[in-house]
């Protein structure tokens, strides 16, 4: 056992108490958290825009402050990255985190002084909470490997700016540092291709035990190993390799593939960051769901998703939700984001300690004829019609077919890659059809009553989705493939990598 593991005991042992202390008292922290964020905030631009002197309990704030996006809340994002002072949060963000906007172009999310912990202490919670629960502490005295976008920060108007992971690797401590791999000198190579595969000269040959990366991304980091070394799994290369740290996307139709690529099983940990802040993360191994971080300086909302687009949506804090609902996520935070709807939508499965899973987007979902279908449906129809098929798939995303060229009814269309074709792609279908019928009842009514038919599948090409992620410049890094859309414009795109026999 190493220096490192021998210590960081101590440190595990005291951040899963802490955890599991917090949660116990988790509706007591909400409510205080808010209540001082709005008494810090008091003297902003934001704050007398939205009369918070006047401000005393939860239902006051919900009539000052409505629930607001990127987009409206824009004109006072503006004012902090041309370098205002006391806009949404007291002086001025220590960065600003770049990030990819809807209708605006980028964003360009405060990182102040006070919720750098949450970006940054969150991830360390994880990993040693994880320790702590698990026993396994050997992975600390080996390499680590954070799959990421390029360090390099710019400057806007004297603050310094970069994507979230580039703007984290600046502040790994150094006794992470020396463990951490790639070098900074790799991690800042923009074409991910070129960078993948120097990323992989530095790796090769150490002694690496904790890979940290977006599922997609880190499978062609595997694959592309195995193909340099001709060995059979990731495991003869890596043999101390323990534990996948991963985030961004759901892991479950990656999972076998992923699984046959190291060798076996290891063990994983869940977590949940954005540029708004790091929301969630897996508290214990094995188990399904993440911990509600409640305790790092956001205050969270929850809209039922049925509401969203209502004029005046039911508002909830933390101890009124229920489990099994799809909410949208709404962030209040010492980041200076108030009522912000991240546009992720979550579901709760236990309340004491309050977790959740990410359900979708509120932007990604089909409803174009009032489905609402939204991804952890799709993405659990195609897990189970997977395994009763015997079919594997790599990467996949769902549009509707509202004026089929064909003529006919309309359906929803699926762009499948697959690792393993199933033996029958119309029975393959059929079920993936009934598997839909069972997750949403919306799409089980459409289809009874031959609004739509029965989904269509088109088989992509080999590599398909990273050839189209490459031809609109996004591969790699952190991004990811939609797998849902309420329009045809990624469908149109990816006619062109469809099988010849699919056109």
């Amino acid at each position: 056992m190493g220096l490192k593991s021998i210590l960081a005991r101590p440190i595990a042992y005291f951040t899963h108490h802490k955890l599991t202390s917090d949660a116990r008292k988790a509706k007591d922290i909400q409510n205080k958290m808010l209540l001082k964020h709005i008494d810090k905030a008091r003297s902003t631009a934001f704050g007398k825009d939205h009369h918070f002197g006047k401000i005393e309990d939860y239902e006051d704030y919900k009539k000052a402050v409505p629930v607001r996006d990127y987009e409206q809340l824009k004109k006072y994002f503006d004012r902090v990255s041309q370098g205002e002072a006391d806009v949404l949060w007291p002086g001025k963000p220590r960065y600003l985190a770049k990030t990819s906007g809807t209708t605006s172009g980028a964003k360009y999310i405060p990182i102040t002084s006070d919720s750098l912990p949450n970006h940054f202490g969150s991830a360390r919670n994880a990993v040693f909470n994880f320790a702590n629960q698990s026993g396994q502490f050997s992975f600390l005295d080996g390499k680590m490997i954070f799959l990421s976008g390029s360090p390099k920060l710019t400057e806007t108007n004297g603050i310094l700016t970069g994507r979230l992971s580039g703007i984290s690797n600046h502040l790994i401590p150094g006794w992470v540092k020396r463990s951490q791999l790639p070098s900074y000198e790799t991690n800042t190579i923009d074409e991910w291709e070129v960078k993948i595969d120097k990323i992989i000269e530095e790796t090769i040959q150490a002694d690496m035990r904790l890979i940290s990366g977006i599922p997609p991304w880190v499978q062609m980091y595997f694959e592309r190993i195995l193909e340099i070394t001709g060995a059979e799994n990731i495991l003869e290369v890596f043999p101390n390799f323990s534990i996948f740290v991963y985030g961004g996307v759901n892991y479950e139709p990656y999972r076998q593939t992923m699984e046959k690529l190291i060798g076996g099983k290891v063990d994983s940990v869940e977590t949940y960051p954005a540029s708004e802040g790091f929301i969630a993360f897996q508290d214990r191994p094995g188990d399904t769901g993440m911990m509600l971080n409640i305790n790092s300086g956001i205050f969270f909302e929850f809209i039922p998703l049925s509401e969203l687009q209502d004029e005046n949506p039911t508002r909830l804090k933390l101890d009124q939700v229920e489990t099994d609902v799809d909410y949208a996520l709404i962030l209040t935070s010492n980041a200076g984001l108030w009522a912000y709807d991240l546009g992720d939508t979550v579901r709760f499965i236990s309340l004491d300690p309050p977790r959740i899973q990410v359900s979708g987007r509120t932007k990604n979902y089909i409803s174009a004829f009032g489905e609402h279908v939204i991804a952890k449906e799709v993405e659990e129809a195609l897990q189970l019609t997977s395994e009763k098929l015997n079919a594997k798939t790599v990467e996949f995303t769902v549009a509707p077919q509202v004026k089929p060229p064909e003529g006919g009814t309309p359906y929803h269309e699926w762009f499948i890659e697959f690792d393993e074709e199933p033996e029958s792609m119309e029975d393959f279908s059929a079920q993936l059809d009934r598997e839909m019928i069972e997750q949403n009842i919306y799409y089980k009514d459409l289809i009874d009553g031959k609004i739509l038919r029965p989904l269509v599948i088109r088989s992509m090409q080999h590599n398909a989705f990273r050839r189209f992620m490459k031809a609109r410049g996004k591969l790699g890094g952190q991004n990811k493939v939609p797998r849902l859309t309420n329009d045809r414009k990624i469908a149109d795109e990816l006619s062109d990598f469809m099988r010849k026999t699919e056109k």
